[in-house]
């Protein structure tokens, strides 16, 4: 069947009957999951079942003239059959032996059906079953997705970015039905590797410490400023329009700060050869996912706080001056100050708060580690196997059974603060929560509750540690604080059962 087949059916009419088959389908499927589960589960069953399914879904997905309805029936097909394959190698081979058929798989999938959604889901499942082949074939001291570390499989995520550009250079030189395949399975391609590069910068939730700054992080730093460079290079041959000092300036501002951030450098170079393609979605997919990184920067643990703010303040001043500098040139600029009222003090007063909420949040904590007051809190027993994952320690303490309520349950606007007695060792006893009409006890002092999943806890959940040294923050058994008067804690530490703190 022809795109233009495709295109005369309008998109709500074949969303709709999609929703309808797979709400057809996702039920039968299970009824023959549940009939069949022996032979499906040992054997060669899962072959055979994913095969079969697969060649009828891609049958199904060629013919010429069907209901739209039963066409979109074989699309869960498509994805039983080739779950059912990704089960079977995955347990009986390696990793690797397993995710490069299944990669080849999809593009094979993605050849012989014509439909460019499904062509892009398939070069996505292809770039990742891709990245997990390279990830298998890495040292095992290389950080990885699968073992934790940030920047996980830098080398196979430029992998997938040199094959994405391998494959659009190869675009001019192939017949039109090729070049459609490789437009669409390319983007899919890219977008799964531009997911990826996201999650190799860091995770809010799960992120783990930095990778020390020698060896292979400085190997990546390099390369992410000389692709970055590439990047800019070929901006500036595709629209030479972009060959002004200013716009140099620009270019070497963010190459530096590529050098600092590994999967930058990535992003920006997408970025420069989408956007000079004309390809706007695509643009930006690249600089959402160079966003993501620059926002993961905070979490880079192998320097201080202070400095990574230091260095993207120096960032932000320098383009803001570039793009000021700019301005000043434009005659624009006084029909924009004319009809919005725009004038160089607002971008002054933008920076300048900007500069002042960093560094007073920095201040802050400074001041609190500074001044508050050593309290030491036990940690609840828990079973060190699953409280080591990757190098962060989940934590948790023993809080009174009172506020083990949902947070949504508390009525009161402010946080909630528990009662704690202090021993000669400065170790906390968490006794009850905190009621104000009740005055403290000598001893007693208040530490604040903070939200975190929908329910309340003990200022942070985890404690992030630099990578390799998982054995020696196995001994923690309490958690160190810094606490003001009015409750404010800060964690700063973890020690072991005579409180001796556990240092990197």
């Amino acid at each position: 069947m022809n795109a233009a087949v495709f295109e005369s059916r309008p998109w709500p009419v074949v969303l709709m009957t999609a929703l309808g088959a797979w709400l057809a389908a996702v039920p039968l499927t299970l009824v023959i999951y549940m009939a069949l589960e022996p032979v499906l589960l040992d054997g060669p069953g899962p072959y055979v079942i994913g095969a079969l399914l697969l060649a009828a879904s891609v049958a199904v997905l060629r013919r010429h003239s069907l209901p739209l309805f039963v066409e979109q029936l074989a699309v869960p097909g498509l994805l039983v059959g080739g779950l059912c394959l990704g089960y079977a190698l995955f347990k009986d081979t390696s990793r690797l032996t397993a995710a490069v058929p299944l990669a080849l798989l999809a593009l094979g999938v993605a050849a012989a059906v014509a439909r460019p959604w499904l062509r892009m889901l398939l070069g996505a499942a292809a770039a990742a079953l891709a990245w997990v082949a390279v990830d298998a074939v890495m040292p095992d001291a290389t950080p990885s997705l699968w073992r934790g570390g940030p920047w996980a499989n830098l080398p196979g995520l430029y992998g997938l970015i040199a094959a994405w550009a391998l494959a659009l250079a190869a675009q001019g030189r192939v017949r039109p039905y090729w070049a459609a395949l490789i437009e669409d399975s390319a983007a899919g391609w890219l977008l799964g590797a531009l997911v990826l590069l996201g999650l190799s910068a860091g995770d809010k939730y799960f992120l783990t410490s930095g990778w020390a700054l020698a060896g292979g992080m400085q190997a990546s730093a390099s390369a992410s400023a000389a692709v970055a460079t590439v990047g800019a290079l070929w901006a500036a041959r595709a629209w030479p329009g972009l060959r002004q000092p200013w716009l140099l300036a620009v270019a070497l501002v963010l190459i530096g700060l590529a050098a600092l951030m590994p999967a930058l450098g990535v992003a920006l170079f997408v970025l420069a050869v989408v956007a000079c393609g004309q390809r706007w979605r695509l643009a930006a997919a690249a600089a959402l996912a160079a966003a993501w990184v620059v926002g993961n920067f905070h979490y880079q643990l192998e320097w201080p706080l202070a400095q990574k703010a230091l260095w993207l303040t120096g960032a932000g001043v320098l383009l803001g001056g570039l793009a000021a500098w700019q301005m000043r040139g434009m005659r624009a600029r006084a029909v924009t100050q004319e009809k919005f009222g725009l004038r160089p003090a607002v971008f002054i007063a933008g920076a300048l708060l900007t500069l002042l909420v960093a560094n007073g949040a920095i201040w802050q904590k400074e001041q609190l580690i500074a001044e508050g007051r050593p309290v030491f809190v036990a940690l609840a027993p828990v079973d060190p196997r699953s409280l080591m994952q990757g190098d962060f320690m989940r934590l948790r303490f023993a809080l009174p059974e009172e506020i083990s309520a949902p947070l949504l349950s508390w009525d009161d606007v402010q946080r909630p603060h528990l009662v704690a007695r202090l021993d000669a060792r400065r170790v906390a006893t968490l006794l009850r929560l905190y009621d104000a009409s009740a005055p403290l006890d000598e001893g007693e002092i208040l530490l604040e509750l903070a939200p975190k999943d929908g329910r309340w806890i003990l200022v942070t959940g985890a404690w992030f540690f630099k990578e390799g040294e998982a054995e020696r923050f196995a001994a923690a058994r309490f958690g160190e604080f810094r606490v003001l008067p009015d409750g404010r804690a800060l964690l700063v530490g973890v020690a072991d059962q005579n409180l001796q703190p556990i240092r990197p």
